[in-house]
């Protein structure tokens, strides 16, 4: 066991350095874990060999459920409802016609009979929300009219209807027992969606009323909801993993406390997850075995993503009159990810008696997609001229104010504030600060151009924080340099010509330094620049 532990711990931190490696090379973090995957596996260098599609099945389910919640916990609502109506139909219309036009393609290129094409198609119906927003984000892609949007919601939605197909499949084939076809779909769809907005309000009820964030009990508490909202539907024959959607859509779009930390802890928990699937997958691969289904993979990836995806996007989308450009970017944007395989690793163990290494072929089209789609997707955005300088992509997060580090500032009026007596109209201030309210007293004032500055009014600014790592804060505590008690900044000098005391911190009062600041004994002082 002690063996295991160890390894798990190197797969981990290596897959941590290989994660920051690839935003520096552009490549998709998933791939590399990936092949980090392949590297321990039966042909790789460690030789560890696995192929229990059972374990695998168990631990890849698992980590989906916490990649589906957080997918739906930081879907922002407001930015994606205008385009909810078109998200929704690629991400179910979208799902049956890519698999019914790939089961065609198999069948009759590859001779393949229509259920096993069928197969091969609902595996690859859906889209990964993970690869191509880590691809976004990395890029900064800021994309125009919703488009982010659209991406995100269908992507995020897509895998319900995705393993409702194969499971679908899997019965038409023999495999299993679901009853009636009309009974399984309407039990998958129905209860998954009553379950998951159940367990959404009562989530949100229980945070609103119980104090649980002294201790952390909340991130613990809705940990045990994402698990509930997929065990419960699944256990009645309903779809766990619309369910955990659904509700951390809910949860992450209402107003429960101590939302930050939870977005955090769920960020971590879900780039675990992704590390293990993807690891997992690398690992559960042959590759001595792909070369016999190399070019199969390889025609379905470009029938995928130059016939089957334009022509379901244009057939869905134009009726929306979402124009020609729009149209090929969203249909470039169908990266094939770690869903796929999870779900070909669950027809696997299913039983199912297949004539076609499914989990390969699968794997490989992800491998194709995510290298050729993912790296281009920049390219091709600005080539067709959907990129907006002017929009964020990270508003289409619920965390958008943490991912994009944009903080409150506040400003105090005196006699001495060239604010004073103006209009806001006649200020000059950075493009990207916005003055969202002035305190006067007591009350709380909405600007508009032609507030009056007053003297004691306290404007309240949001502004972007600047990061970099070469600029280094200290807190040193001014008793423990006695020269510089009851000395105004003004008189204290640093060998270190860059260092700066930036900020004191008085009792529970944060003090602006000035040159005739005079330092007090319990005074904590904050230097930038400080000495090796």
């Amino acid at each position: 066991m002690t063996f295991y532990l160890l390894i798990s711990a190197l797969v981990i931190i290596l897959c941590l350095f290989c994660n920051k490696l690839s935003n520096k090379i552009g490549l998709p973090a998933l791939l590399i874990f990936i092949g980090i995957g392949v590297l321990f596996g039966s042909d790789g260098i460690f030789k560890i060999y696995f192929d229990d599609y059972n374990f695998a099945e168990t631990i890849c389910s698992v980590a989906l459920i916490f990649i589906m919640f957080f997918g739906g916990f930081c879907t922002n609502w407001n930015i994606a409802k205008p385009v909810i109506n078109k998200a929704v139909s690629l991400s179910t219309l979208g799902v049956i016609l890519t698999a019914f036009l790939v089961a065609l393609f198999s069948t009759y290129v590859f001779k393949f009979d229509f259920l096993t094409g069928l197969l091969i198609g609902s595996l690859l119906s859906s889209t990964d929300a993970a690869s191509v927003f880590s691809i976004l984000r990395l890029h900064k892609l800021n994309l125009k009219n919703g488009l982010a949007s659209i991406l995100e919601i269908e992507s995020g939605s897509n895998d319900p209807f995705a393993f409702i197909m194969t499971m679908l499949t899997l019965t038409l084939m023999g495999v299993g027992s679901h009853g009636s076809i009309i009974t399984f779909i309407f039990k998958e769809v129905i209860f998954g969606l009553i379950i998951g907005v159940l367990i959404g309000l009562a989530g949100i009820y229980i945070l609103s009323k119980v104090d649980l964030k002294g201790d952390g009990l909340d991130t613990i508490f809705v940990f045990a909801l994402a698990l509930s909202a997929y065990a419960l539907p699944v256990t009645i024959g309903g779809n766990g993993y619309l369910s955990v959607y659904i509700s951390g859509l809910m949860l992450g779009n209402s107003n429960i406390k101590n939302k930050i930390s939870l977005v955090h802890f769920f960020n971590g928990i879900t780039g675990l997850a992704q590390m293990i699937i993807f690891f997992i997958l690398g690992l559960l691969s042959f590759p001595s075995q792909l070369p016999e289904i190399f070019l199969t993979a390889l025609l379905i990836m470009l029938f995928l993503t130059f016939i089957a995806r334009p022509i379901v996007v244009f057939i869905i989308l134009k009726p929306f009159k979402v124009n020609i450009k729009e149209i090929l970017f969203i249909s470039f944007s169908g990266l094939r990810g770690a869903a796929s395989i999870v779900f070909a690793i669950i027809v696997i163990a299913s039983g199912a008696k297949l004539s076609i290494d499914i989990y390969h072929i699968v794997f490989l089209v992800a491998i194709f997609s995510i290298l050729f789609q993912g790296t281009l997707l920049p390219y091709v955005a600005k080539k067709l001229d959907v990129v907006d300088n002017e929009e964020d992509v990270f508003k289409t997060f619920t965390d958008y104010n943490e991912v994009t580090d944009m903080e409150l500032v506040q400003i105090k009026v005196t006699r001495d504030t060239d604010f004073l007596n103006k209009k806001l109209c006649d200020l000059s201030l950075p493009k990207k600060m916005l003055i969202v309210m002035i305190k006067r007293g007591e009350d709380s004032i909405v600007p508009n151009g032609n507030t009056m500055l007053r003297e004691g009014d306290i404007i309240i600014f949001n502004a972007k924080l600047y990061n970099d790592d070469n600029i280094k804060l200290k807190e040193v505590k001014a008793k423990d340099r006695p020269e510089w008690i009851n000395k105004s900044i003004s008189e204290i000098t640093f060998k270190n010509k860059r260092r700066l005391i930036v900020m004191i911190k008085r009792g529970e009062k944060t003090v602006i330094p000035r040159g005739n600041t005079k330092i007090r004994k319990d005074d904590i002082l904050v230097l930038s620049g400080f000495d090796e």
